[in-house]
């Protein structure tokens, strides 16, 4: 009836498989997986949509800006999440989560601040301009 799993069945472009390490700064358009471990900053080229997806395996050191993002694993960082974000029940985030949209499954855990987008500190700016 509620079918709401097949909205989380993303493409998939780009993979960083499980053994994989990758130190610096990422910026994707599309589909990106993350199984492994990423030391840096993960963010959508400018103008693009995309999605991101971090397995229970997969570690981000850093912050992370997508407008959907998908976290079975951990960010050490903040996540901007612009439409939605999904948080599995192995999902640990160490920052703050900025979201339009946000699930939660039993066991996720996130040591920081839950920001709404439509009230995070630019959102009077934007609206009084």
């Amino acid at each position: 009836m509620f079918n709401r799993r097949e909205k989380h069945a993303a493409r998939i472009d780009t993979l960083i498989g499980r053994s994989a390490r990758v130190q610096g700064d990422i910026e994707f358009a599309g589909g990106l997986h993350v199984d492994g471990q990423v030391t840096g900053n993960v963010r959508v080229v400018p103008g693009a949509s995309a999605a991101l997806s971090v397995s229970e395996h997969g570690v981000i050191e850093g912050s992370v800006a997508a407008p959907q993002v998908v976290l079975n694993g951990t960010v050490n960082g903040d996540i901007v999440a612009t439409e939605r974000v999904v948080l599995g029940a192995k999902a640990r985030v160490r920052g703050n989560v900025s979201y339009g949209v946000i699930e939660m499954a039993l066991g996720a855990e996130i040591t920081g601040r839950l920001i709404p987008a439509n009230t995070g500190p630019e959102a009077p700016a934007a609206q009084a301009g």
